[in-house]
């Protein structure tokens, strides 16, 4: 029987984790099991910070962003005996189980702890990239598209009245899901997505042809993850972070570069990088983050480890991390299309 299970929030942050965090606490105490919240991440796991969490220190959290637990980007499998020390955190605390908040690295290194280690863990996706497979959303994901779809929407009127290129950079490293979403909602004339590589001579092509029916201006949402059709504009080498992958940001530049340059026309670049991971999450993000939330504590009682909690419109799911994780959600071809409806 589940007496005493940790819980925690890893990779980057989002709005809606705190919405997930209340649901299981709040379903948790229902069921008489008692929570202990680690601190930022594995990294709290690793060095045993944990603190016990029930109503009282729950209040208020529904409406705020970021994570009261913190996190970080620490992984067990990249510091030294982290498995051991994870197995040796839940023997201190006398733990049952963990219920893991995260993206897809946070996910993966879940699934290899309870497949190589036998950690019993249940899993909650997060991110707003919405990449992770088998769910519809991500917690996060909606809040980074109101946020992106608000700008969108700003750099409309001052495009307009300045007759400029506005080139809007987005998050998405290996998924277009927000510039998709927020390209689509706010009426961008041209989105550039890493699940289609793009040639910026059609672009350029397509903002004249723009100028030539009178409209003297544009907005062009790009994901920092976009790709130039091979041999059709070259990037600049990016940075790498502590993991050895490359750190993006700043893509809008050379893309709004290229097009002032084959097209005359002035262009600015706006880059909204971290303003998507903050402020107050949307209802449905808080609604779906608590529905992961009561529902990860359902499977944990039921000991139903190595499973993701998912939703599919109103319904609630559990995946198994192991399919969860396999490959990464792309934008599908057949939603880019109802976009380019509009952007020609």
């Amino acid at each position: 029987m589940v007496r005493r299970i940790g819980l925690l929030t890893g990779g980057g942050d989002c709005s809606g984790l705190n919405a997930a965090i209340r649901a299981v606490v709040r379903r948790a105490e229902q069921e008489g099991v008692d929570v202990f919240g680690f601190r930022n991440g594995w990294k709290g796991v690793l060095e045993q910070e944990a603190e016990a969490l029930d109503l009282r220190a729950t209040r208020g959290l529904l409406h705020r962003g970021g994570t009261a637990l913190g996190t970080s980007r620490v992984s067990p499998f990249y510091e030294p005996d982290g498995v051991r020390r994870v197995q040796e955190a839940m023997e201190v605390h006398r733990l049952d189980g963990l219920v893991v908040i995260g993206g897809e690295g946070t996910l993966s290194a879940s699934l290899r702890l309870h497949e190589e280690a036998g950690v019993p863990l249940v899993g909650i996706p997060k991110t707003i990239d919405n990449d992770v497979a088998g769910t519809d959303l991500s917690i996060g994901f909606l809040t980074a598209v109101r946020v992106a779809s608000e700008a969108a929407d700003r750099l409309h009127s001052t495009a307009e009245s300045h007759d400029r290129v506005q080139v809007l950079e987005v998050m998405g490293r290996h998924a277009g899901w927000i510039a998709t979403y927020a390209g689509l909602a706010g009426g961008a004339d041209a989105i550039l997505i890493p699940e289609v590589p793009f040639d910026i001579d059609a672009v350029a092509r397509h903002l004249r042809h723009r100028a030539g029916t009178g409209r003297d201006f544009s907005v062009v949402v790009v994901a920092e993850g976009a790709q130039p059709v091979p041999g059709t504009l070259e990037l600049p080498e990016p940075p790498t972070d502590e993991f050895g992958r490359p750190r993006l940001g700043g893509l809008g530049h050379t893309v709004a570069h290229a097009l002032e340059a084959r097209t005359g026309f002035e262009s600015r670049v706006t880059i909204l990088g971290h303003v998507q991971r903050g402020g107050t999450p949307t209802p449905v993000d808080r609604i779906i983050a608590s529905q992961m939330g009561v529902g990860a504590i359902d499977a944990v009682l039921e000991a139903d480890w190595g499973m993701m909690l998912g939703v599919d419109g109103p319904r609630t799911l559990r995946v198994p991390l192991a399919d969860a994780t396999r490959e990464l959600k792309r934008v599908p071809e057949a939603l880019y299309r109802v976009s380019e409806v509009f952007f020609g």
